[in-house]
């Protein structure tokens, strides 16, 4: 069921419309009639998010698809490029004293 109301409406009944949201229902704010938001609960706003990022890390890894031909992305492989961590922390701080 989606409840439609006028967000001036919405100031008296905030506490039932937050219910009903909670509950499942779609629940759209209008100013003038115009739909302008939509109470989520937040765990569904989250889940929408991540779905979201996670669907422009794909485009955008898919735009350089090409370019990583022939390469082994894999983390074991990511790893050994690091070389040795002892060196890499003498090249970044210096040795210890």
């Amino acid at each position: 069921m989606t409840i439609h109301v006028n967000i001036g409406e919405a100031k008296t009944r905030l506490s039932e419309l937050v219910a009903a949201a909670l509950r499942g229902e779609e629940v759209i704010l209008q100013k003038a009639g115009v739909p302008k938001l939509k109470l989520v609960p937040i765990e569904i706003a989250d889940r929408a998010e991540r779905e979201e990022i996670a669907r422009r890390r794909v485009q955008a890894v898919g735009a350089f698809k090409e370019e990583f031909n022939g390469f082994d992305l894999g983390l074991e492989a990511l790893k050994a490029d690091r070389g040795d961590p002892a060196e890499r922390f003498r090249r970044k701080f210096g040795s210890p004293a």
